[in-house]
């Protein structure tokens, strides 16, 4: 057995075979070499500006003349370099450079850990800066020590804080530097002091240690202290036996016992560091030896779409009408007064196509009393959309919206180049437009973790979607998200075939990636619901809670592929028309949705509903509680706006891409980014001519009912672990794909074709939807006659 062990060790690491780097053997000679030439350059170049840079400052005005010379021992280009760093930079601090330099070379060369080299050069550089300004005290602007950069920022800093302030900002540097990078604490110098003032008392205890000392009768303190240290009793009757002694004082050679003062002990707590697995030894060491798994490596040379594919439009912008401010105003404060309603004061924030009205009611005024005036007000201004927010959360004002009479458009091309979006760090974000304040409007689908998007024909939902799929478009790479797409309308979402071998997701038998046939939907939802369960699996084996950490765990090497672990995707399910489903297929579309809504979000799976029929037939309790998140466009009715955000609101909206998004607090008005049909066009064409995966992502294999397995499989054609098999279904009575899965550490294709089998041998009954299948065969031993029967 001691033999054996060290052989399953190796085995994964023979099998995991990644570059390190993007870059080959060849290619990190060429570069090592000439990284560690350079370094040797530079300094040499350095070394000789201080022997012959006064008199190369002649030919550096002559640089490309061939007849000018330079004295430095590498010529005009040593001459120049060292002029450039040392005399015009950083002076002497520049030697520092070429040992980075030198230094990048060798780990370029000997494949070293990049981590470790870029912690190098940022603590260089922040030392050739400290100390450049240091020498720039000592020094002129023609002086080497500081160079021209020390000595300029030296005279900025006297100039505002004086020398006192600029040597002060130069110890508290030199103190962040000694903290941050070798730990230094406040104790250390402390313990620093207590050391050198120990020794100091060392040393006059050692000067005590040679004084005699005269004793009488009477003990000193010394002696006391002895006494009763040893606890000595004294016995007067044997005192009076004892021999009389001359009271001749006697030299004792006497050392003080040496006091330890208690503020002077301390106490050092090692610190153990805790011992590490096996498991996590070898994670360690893969990755030293490979670098963490990067799952973006296969489509490395994959670009990401330029921001020139989204268009630009003239009317974007907020353009502020200062006379309709002025009228609605005006008319808002008219009509408040009709009705005996005071205000004490009035603010506008502009919008792309809503102006918000912010209004502080004098003291006593029930907010009821103007909320009730929405219609009134609406009349006053000859506006259609009017909202009132009583009181606007999280201020103590009342909020009147009012559409602008001439909006402008929110390009996708401004939200997607905001730095909102840009410098974002959610897993999934969406830009889904701009709010009242016109500012970008970003969400994290993965925090939702679903979104129910519902509205009127007409009013933006199928832009809203586009919106969503070009955000994580160009946001994420297609080895990090997967889109399964489904589109009962057969027209709206068709553009993204051309990104099927990228982005998409399928069932393993499908011909198109858009699925368009409500048979292949409930194939779909069912073979999405087995992924979940197998992702479960793989979570449970990793001792993960969710998919970031399980990821995470990956990349680091720590789970195996060979027992069936790999990166996982995100995976978002993208429904274009959902009432459509509801009435085709009703339970056998609700209950996969429902079950997907309810656990999918740990394991990186997102829905997207979308429907122009927001009844509550459609849009079911379960899919409500379900679906935290939902955006409302413009409907008919205020039945239809509490169908969907749980109030009204919806109803009052202008349309054309105007919407209210709720995550289960607050109601946020935003005016929907605009991308239209010939703009996805040109970015799935740019994604598309790109180097692709194989093939699009495979879903498990899914058996429906209509397509269950027939009585005439031959015998012959069994599976070699039929009889296991059959054996392990009998013995749990429970008849899965999954149970086979996880006993025989099976695939799921060929778990399914047990299964298919044994139905075909009278051991498990049909497919019964979402249930296990039923267990025909009691115990063994039925089983053993029924196959004895069968040969």
């Amino acid at each position: 057995m001691a033999k054996s062990k060290p052989k399953t060790k190796k085995s994964p690491r023979k099998k995991i075979k990644m570059p390190s780097s993007k870059l080959s053997s060849q290619q990190k000679l060429v570069l090592g070499s000439f990284l560690v030439i350079f370094g040797i350059i530079l300094c040499i170049a350095f070394i000789s500006f201080f022997f012959t840079g006064e008199a190369d400052q002649s030919s550096l005005s002559n640089f490309t003349s061939r007849e000018a010379d330079a004295q430095n021992w590498l010529s005009k280009s040593g001459a120049w370099l060292s002029d450039f760093f040392i005399q015009r930079g950083f002076g002497i601090a520049s030697f520092i450079f070429s040992g980075l330099i030198f230094l990048s070379g060798v780990y370029v060369l000997m494949n070293l850990k990049r981590s470790k080299l870029r912690k190098h050069w940022f603590w260089g550089i922040l030392i050739v800066i400290w100390l450049s300004i240091f020498f720039g005290f000592f020094n002129d602007k023609s002086d080497v020590l500081g160079g021209t950069i020390g000595y300029e920022i030296n005279t900025f800093l006297q100039d505002y804080i004086g020398i006192i302030g600029t040597s002060l900002l130069l110890l508290f540097g030199l103190i962040s530097y000694l903290a941050i990078r070798f730990k230094v604490t406040f104790e250390n110098f402390t313990s620093i002091f207590k050391s050198a003032k120990r020794e100091i008392k060392d040393d006059f205890s050692d000067l005590k240690d040679d004084t005699y000392v005269s004793l009488d009768n009477n003990l000193s303190d010394e002696a006391e202290a002895i006494k009763s240290a040893f606890d000595l009793s004294v016995d007067d009757n044997k005192d009076n036996h004892a021999p009389k002694v001359e009271s001749t004082p006697l030299k004792v050679n006497v050392s003080k016992p040496e006091k330890i003062e208690e503020e002077e002990l301390e106490i050092k707590v090692e610190d153990i560091k805790e011992e590490s697995s096996e498991t996590d030894n070898l994670a360690n060491k893969l990755v030293e030896d490979f670098g963490q798994f990067d799952p973006t490596l296969e489509l490395a040379k994959y670009q990401f779409p330029p921001l020139d594919l989204l268009k630009k439009y003239d009317s974007e912008g907020i353009t502020i009408n200062q006379e309709e401010l002025e009228e609605n105003k005006n008319k808002i404060v008219e009509t408040l007064k009709n009705y005996s309603i005071g205000i004490a004061s009035i603010k506008a924030t502009i919008g792309p196509t809503v102006t918000l009205y912010e209004i502080v009611p004098d003291a006593g005024i029930r907010i009821s009393k103007i909320k009730n005036l929405e219609d009134d007000i609406a009349l006053s201004l000859a506006a259609l959309g009017i909202r009132i927010i009583a009181p606007i959360p999280g201020k103590g004002t009342i909020g009147i919206e009012v559409p602008n009479k001439n909006s402008t458009i929110v390009s996708m091309r401004s939200v997607i180049a905001s730095k909102k979006f840009q410098t974002s760090e959610m897993q999934l974000p969406i830009a889904l437009g701009k709010t009242i304040s016109n500012e970008t409007f970003v969400v994290d689908l993965a925090k939702m973790p679903h979104l129910l998007m519902a509205g009127a024909t007409g009013q933006g939902k199928s832009v809203g979607l586009n919106a969503v799929l070009t955000s994580l478009l160009y946001k994420k790479h297609p080895a990090e998200v997967k889109f399964i797409l489904v589109d009962p309308k057969k027209v709206e979402l068709t553009l993204f075939n051309k990104i099927e071998r990228h982005y998409l997701a399928k069932l393993p038998d499908s011909e198109e990636a858009i699925i368009t046939d409500n048979t292949k939907v409930i194939h779909t939802l069912n073979s999405l619901c087995i992924e979940m369960d197998n992702r479960y699996e793989l979570l449970k084996n990793a001792m993960c809670r969710n998919i970031a950490e399980y990821n995470v765990k990956f990349k680091a090497r720590k789970l195996n592929p060979n027992e069936g672990h790999q990166f996982l995707p995100y995976i978002v399910l993208v429904v274009d028309e959902f009432a459509d489903l509801i009435m085709t297929a009703g339970k056998e579309v609700e209950t996969p949705i429902a079950r997907l809504a309810q656990l999918a979000r740990a394991i990186g799976i997102h829905l997207i509903i979308a429907t122009q029929r927001p009844s509550v037939n459609v849009i079911t309790g379960i899919i409500k509680a379900n679906f935290p998140a939902r955006i409302a466009f413009r409907v008919t009715s205020k039945i239809d706006s509490r169908t969907i955000l749980d109030g009204s609101g919806a109803d009052q909206l202008i349309g054309r891409g105007d919407m209210l998004f709720t995550q289960g607090n607050d109601v946020i008005r935003v005016q929907c980014a605009f991308v239209d049909t010939p703009e996805v066009e040109k970015i799935t064409d740019y994604i598309g001519s790109q180097k692709a995966y194989p093939e699009a992502y495979m879903l498990p294999e899914y058996v429906g009912e209509e397509s269950g397995t027939s009585l005439d499989i031959d015998i012959s054609d069994r599976d070699k672990l039929f009889r296991e098999a059959a054996e392990v279904i009998v013995t749990a009575q429970q008849g899965s794909a999954s149970l086979l899965q996880r006993k025989l550490k099976l695939g799921y294709n060929r778990a399914g074709r047990l299964i298919d089998q044994l139905e075909a041998a009278g051991i498990v009954g049909p497919f019964e939807g979402s249930k296990a299948r039923q267990v025909l065969v009691s115990d063994l031993t039925a089983l053993d006659k029924l196959l004895e029967n069968e040969n």
